[in-house]
């Protein structure tokens, strides 16, 4: 006895004899995203990203995570700057709305009272369970961009990984740093960050 239900088989093309899938994938807009959290569809205990136009969960962040975003933050924080540090705070990149673990973006904070940021002069992800999703979904996302700089704080194999010279969707450059090493960003290369403050 046949059974019939939402799902159909496909249909077969007249033409070429090739099934003809009907259902097709829906990617969500930066707008439509917004739109679904005022109407209430996401848990209000979650936090949620928008990446290449699909909808994820953020990673809870352990005591790990949360002291590594923290030592950054404090870090890059210059109070006379022409920059200013974001700290879990949206960037608005294409089709995607990312909230990376730390920003470092140009201007005042009162550019973005409006708006979110739509680039960035560096991003950094702190990564443990989250590390293969910051190395290929977000890492296509912000070289796509043309974010300058990319640094990924790698908590399992405790290192900083390096991504610059954006191409395309990857990075043609690439370097890794450890404990007793120390990195600077491009845009401010007098301000050293230490793998001891990370890691040590």
């Amino acid at each position: 006895m046949s059974q019939t239900g939402l799902l159909a088989p496909p249909e077969q093309s007249q033409a070429r004899g090739e099934p003809v899938n009907p259902l097709q994938r829906l990617k969500f807009t930066p707008e439509m995203f917004h739109r679904l959290g005022e109407l209430g569809f996401f848990d209000d205990a979650t936090r949620y990203e928008l990446i290449e136009g699909d909808i994820y969960p953020m990673t809870p962040e352990g005591p790990e995570h949360a002291f590594a975003g923290t030592a950054l933050q404090y870090r890059f924080t210059q109070p006379t700057a022409d920059w200013h540090v974001r700290v879990e705070r949206p960037l608005i990149l294409g089709e995607s709305e990312v909230i990376p673990d730390v920003s470092i973006v140009a201007g005042r904070p009162l550019d973005y009272r409006t708006q979110h940021p739509t680039s960035a002069l560096l991003v950094i992800e702190v990564a443990h369970t989250s590390l293969p999703r910051d190395r290929s979904l977000k890492y296509r996302v912000y070289a796509r961009a043309g974010i300058p700089e990319y640094w990924i704080v790698n908590l399992f194999e405790k290192q900083l990984e390096v991504y610059r010279e954006p191409q395309g969707e990857l990075y043609k450059s690439v370097r890794y740093y450890t404990v007793g090493e120390a990195v600077a960003p491009l845009f401010a290369p007098d301000l050293q960050v230490s793998l001891d403050e990370l890691f040590g």
